[in-house]
């Protein structure tokens, strides 16, 4: 990253299940058939964003209730290559997390946002638009 403070953002390409454009989400993807999900993060961040990352540590597992998938987040740390778009991603940007709440949606700030906290890793869930409450 630039600077400790500020996390990597990309901006998915115009798809039905994705966010409206000019919103971000973290890079991610599915895994390969016999890929860890340590290797399967740096592969898509790589993929999405040019950027190469360490996988530091599990942050939180989401679940989408209406899709029935359930997402695993880690937080990275940058460690090579340089920022670029993809035909996934057409616009890659850094956010300070002052910026993540206007920038993405409740469903993937809320990840971002538990990544930074260091209280993980965090369990929800959600409707893929809205938290569910825990309880």
């Amino acid at each position: 990253m630039p600077q400790a403070s500020r996390s990597l953002r990309a901006r998915p390409a115009t798809h039905q299940q994705l966010p409206p454009l000019g919103r971000r989400e973290l890079p991610g993807g599915v895994l390969e058939l016999n890929e860890t999900p340590e290797a399967g993060v740096t592969r898509e961040v790589w993929e999405e964003t040019g950027i190469q990352v360490e996988v530091d540590e599990l942050t939180g597992v989401y679940k989408n209730t209406t899709r029935a998938i359930v997402a695993l987040v880690f937080r990275c740390k940058p460690s090579g290559g340089t920022e670029r778009t993809s035909s996934e991603s057409p616009a890659v940007s850094w956010l300070t997390p002052d910026e993540v709440s206007d920038r993405m949606a409740e469903v993937y700030a809320i990840r971002l946002l538990d990544a930074l906290d260091g209280n993980g890793p965090h369990l929800r869930s959600h409707d893929g638009k809205h938290l569910i409450p825990a309880g």
